[in-house]
This record gives C-alpha cells, structure tokens and sequence, in this order.
C-alpha cells in the first residue's frame, strides 16, 4: 500500500524567517488522520532565511534527525555541544531524560532541511548528539542508512529507536531495492527528482507512506535525491 502525499496539500507557514511544509500535524497544522506514521511522528520540510534560526529551546524523549538539503545548519546545546552540519550531511539529536538546544542557518543563502523525529524505544537517558558526513557519492543506486537503532548498522549515526534513515541518490532509469516488511512503516520523501515507489508516482518533496509491503521499489523517472524512513 501506497499513500501519495503531495507536497502543495501538506500542511505547513510562512513565518518570514520559516518556510515550512508539516508531512504530519505540527505546531499550528492539526490533521487527526496524520498524527504519525508507524513511530515517525515529524517529518518537516523547513527553509531557514540566512542569519536567522530556532533559539534555545527544550527537548525530551525523542529522536530528532537533521538532513540537510542545501547550505547548513549551526548547533548548540546545552551539552556544550557545538557543530555545523552542510548539504548531504547528516545530525541526530537524542533528547533523552531533557536537552536545549538551537539551530542557525549562519550561511549567506537559505538553508533547506528535512527534520525528522521518530518516537524512542525507552524513554529518559542521557542526552546526546552527533553529526557525521554521507558523500552523496556513496548512496549512489542504493539506500545507505544514516541513521539507526540497530547495531549491525555501525557505521550510521546512533539512535535509540528501533528505526532506520536512509539516503540514497539515483540516476534516470535506475532503481534500487529496500527489504522493509510487511510489518513495518516506510515514509519516503524525494529531496530532489521524481520517482515511482512501488509503481506509484512521488514528486520532489512529496511523500509516499508504505505499509504491507516486503519490498519497496524506487524506480527513478528523473535524477533524484531520496530519504526513507523505516519504522515499526
């Protein structure tokens, strides 16, 4: 099963500074039927102005992934943590038992981003955050995961979810194949491109939610840049 969501009915403001699109309900977007998907609960299609950003603010029992679409996103917590974060690279936050933090687009363009958040396995712990380059290079024709809770996937950043990210950047006419399961969630979004997902169409920066399949099957109709999520 295939839900297509196109990117012009998603939810979302413009705030000036924000640009932003809501795949889920969001701050001042409420739609019952789009809540989550499987543990995803956000997925945010946000355009930060340069010098501008989100000031210091709370976090807690969640895992919170950055991917950064083009310029870069500027970090600090309260951890002391401090890091910046370009175009193809990937940061995750694990708020834990409670974090602070901000993100700045201190670049002289926008900066573009997906923020993602998918609900923890436990709750509480100590917070964390890492940040770590993915060469689009190496994503090409195959899903690379970014981001997991799953120890055999060593080298992606940590999360405390039982979940994947993953990227991957295909060539027109090329495919790529990702063993999800019957039982699990897909939330799959083109940063760039158009694809067909199981045979179903998905425009850049729309989304395709999958349930009931063992295989997803991204087939790529122009050159594009892709981000999956895998859920239960």
């Amino acid at each position: 099963m295939i839900e297509h969501r196109p990117y012009h009915q998603l939810g979302g403001a413009d705030e000036g500074w924000l640009k932003t699109k809501h795949h889920f309900s969001f701050a001042g977007y409420h739609d019952p039927d789009r809540m989550h998907w499987g543990n995803l609960r956000v997925w945010n299609d946000d355009e930060i102005a340069s010098g501008t950003g989100f000031p210091p603010h709370p976090h807690a029992d969640m895992e919170i992934i950055t991917y950064v679409r083009d310029g870069a996103i500027t970090h600090k917590d309260s951890l002391g943590n401090e890091g910046r974060t370009e175009a193809g690279d990937v940061q995750v936050m694990s708020a834990g038992s409670g974090i602070r933090h901000a993100e700045y687009n201190l670049e002289p363009g926008p900066t573009r981003i997906f923020q993602i958040w998918i609900v923890p396995t436990r709750r509480g712990g100590s917070p964390a955050w890492g940040s770590q380059p993915f060469p689009k290079g190496d994503r090409s024709g195959r899903f690379v995961t970014l981001a997991s809770g799953f120890d055999e996937d060593g080298d992606a950043l940590p999360i405390r979810a039982d979940a994947r990210v993953l990227g991957a950047t295909l060539r027109a006419g090329e495919s790529a194949d990702y063993a999800l399961g019957a039982e699990r969630h897909g939330y799959l979004v083109p940063a760039t491109g158009a694809v067909e997902v199981n045979g179903t169409r998905i425009e850049a920066r729309d989304g395709a939610a999958i349930a009931d399949a063992d295989v997803v099957r991204v087939m790529a109709i122009e050159d594009s840049e892709l981000v999956l999520v895998d859920t239960p």
